[in-house]
Parts: C-alpha cells; structure tokens; sequence
C-alpha cells in the first residue's frame, strides 16, 4: 500500500477557520482530517466535527487524539457510532491516555489497566457488539451492521504500545524519526503476535508537523513546539523506566536539557518551553525542507511501512502547506485520493 496523507488542525475558534482547512485538505488529496481533544485549551471538538462532516464529502474525520478518561467510555464509543452514521462511514478514531485534555484539570493519564479495559469495552461498544460494562449488557443496536470503526492507539512506552498491538487496529506516533517509529512498531506487533493478531495487519501512522521551505532556520523555528510537547509524555517514560532502558536514547536524551512545559503554550509557534529543542531534534522529528527534502523523508518512512503521515498544521502559512502537499508532495505517491 502507498503512502496515505493526513493533517490535524487545533479546534481554535473561530470555526471557520478549521472547517476552511478541513475543507482545503480534502481538496487537496488528504484523506484524513483529524483534530485534537483537549476541552480548556480550546473549544469542545465534539461539537466541532458534526459540523465539518456535514460540509464536506470524503474526508475521514476523527481526533489525534483522544482518551477514555475525560468523558464516559460508553460516550464517546455513542458518540463515534452516531457520528459514523451521520458522516457516511467517515469515522476513525484516535486515542490515547490523556495529556493536555487531562493534565490541565489535575488529572492523570489514565493508567494502562484501565486505558486497555476502556479501549477494549468501547471498540467493541461503538462497532454495534455487545460488551459488559459495569454489571451490564450493552449494546448500541442501533449501530449494528455499519462500516467498522477503526481505533488507532497512541503511545510511547512498552505497556502503552502493548495496548495498541492487542486491541488497536494501528499505532499513533507523534515524530518522525525512522529509527524510533521501527522501536515502536516492533513492539506493538510483539504484543499483537502474542495476542494472536496478525502483526503485520497494525497500521502505522506518523504525525508531525512539516514547513516547506528553503529558509531551513526558519522551518526549525517553526516547529520546536513539537518535540517540547512529546516530551511531556517522554518524562513520563523516564520517571517509570529511566534513561538506561529498552526505551531507545534517541527518544529520551533529549529531555534532559528540558527546564519547563506551559500547557497554555500547548502546540503553539513560539512556546518558550521549546527553546532547548536543537536543531537536530527538529529535523528528526519533523519534516522539514524543499519539496524534494520532504518527499525523500516521507519516501524513507513510507519504506519503512509507515500507513499515513498526519501533517500536523500547528505552524504558519497553514493554507500555503496544504496547497504545497497537494501539488508537489502528495501526487508524487502513487495510489493517493484524487
């Protein structure tokens, strides 16, 4: 399978704006439009996405991501149910144990237990299949004989990313490093292989944010939010496992310069919190560069089996990225939506 393409946009008000870009993308051969979960730092995405899926037509929707904790399981597995219905089949879910979404009212992340309990009641719940939950049988049947509902996990450590290879259907990844995004998927389909699932049927999809442009510096600048946001969840790692662990060093040595994270700069151009970022990590992490720079990167993760790469659009020049992707990045992969 070729490469498929993606982008997430921030639910900032106002509105229009992400519907715009939603709606830009899929002009523009993306086939997936994903948002973010995260109800303080900005507005409700549940309420948003009704509204992008009624103005548009093929893109698939769903949120990079959520989690099982901030809201009832059987919620959010109604909510995707009723939301696959009135899109057509457009759903896809993304979920993890909870970040910003949690962090920011004095949560947190659910505990991989329990994250594994949830994800397994509401992939079924939401796909019309009976679960026990709570001493009770539940079933939306109402929601019986749709389209599956795909669930793609998010995780970093090697209890999270058991979790995606036992019940997922993919893994999110959040960076663009190929030495790293191989540690993650040999580990998932280990957990997958030895829950009986075919390892090789695990998707991989890779989000970062990408700036197309000569100015290299500039492109750098852009993004060092990014690797200072991951980092939240890699100091996670290293408070459970340390930084001499089967976790791989090129995804922890670089949180030792850390000093500080401000969730109200959260996924923001510019964030203090991401001044120690190098530029190295940048360019790992990232994809950055002329449209032939990005497009040999995005060849070497394709090559490595990543599924889709999610265009995460949290820099400058949104409109200007999408155009770029879809005349000189996305047409030179073979098998793209039109």
């Amino acid at each position: 399978m070729s490469l498929k393409f993606g982008m997430t946009v921030m639910p900032d008000p106002p509105f229009s704006r992400m519907l715009e870009l939603m709606q830009l993308a899929e002009q523009n051969g993306f086939e997936y439009g994903w948002t973010y979960d995260s109800h303080i730092l900005w507005q409700e995405s549940y309420a948003l996405l009704p509204l992008v899926a009624d103005k548009t037509e093929k893109i698939k929707l769903g949120h990079c991501v959520t989690n099982p904790g901030i809201r009832d399981p059987t919620i959010t597995a109604s909510w995707y149910a009723t939301m696959q219905d009135l899109s057509g089949g457009r759903m896809v879910m993304g979920i993890g144990r909870g970040d910003s979404s949690r962090r920011v009212v004095g949560l947190k992340p659910v505990r991989v237990a329990e994250f594994e309990r949830r994800l397994r009641m509401m992939k079924d719940l939401m796909n019309g299949r009976t679960v026990q939950w709570n001493d009770k049988e539940l079933t939306l049947e109402w929601a019986q004989g749709r389209s599956e509902i795909e669930m793609h996990v998010a995780g970093y450590g090697p209890k999270a990313l058991a979790v995606a290879g036992r019940v997922g259907d993919g893994v999110i990844i959040q960076l663009a490093d190929p030495h790293i995004i191989q540690w993650i998927m040999e580990t998932a389909r280990t957990a997958a292989k030895e829950e009986g699932r075919d390892p090789d049927a695990l998707q991989c999809i890779v989000c970062a944010p990408s700036v197309i442009s000569d100015d290299i510096a500039h492109a750098r600048d852009q993004v060092r939010w990014f690797p200072a946001m991951v980092s939240n969840h890699v100091m996670d790692l290293v408070e459970r496992y340390g930084f001499d662990s089967e976790i791989p060093a090129a995804l922890t040595d670089y949180v030792k310069a850390r000093k500080f994270y401000d969730y109200k700069d959260h996924s923001r151009v510019g964030a203090k919190h991401g001044e120690f970022v190098t530029d190295e990590i940048c360019d790992r992490f990232c994809v950055l560069g002329s449209p032939d720079q990005a497009v040999e990167k995005l060849q070497e993760l394709e090559s490595i089996g990543v599924d889709q790469f999610d265009l995460y659009l949290m820099t400058e020049g949104q409109h200007r990225e999408l155009e770029v992707y879809g005349k000189e990045i996305i047409p030179r992969f073979a098998g793209v939506a039109a």
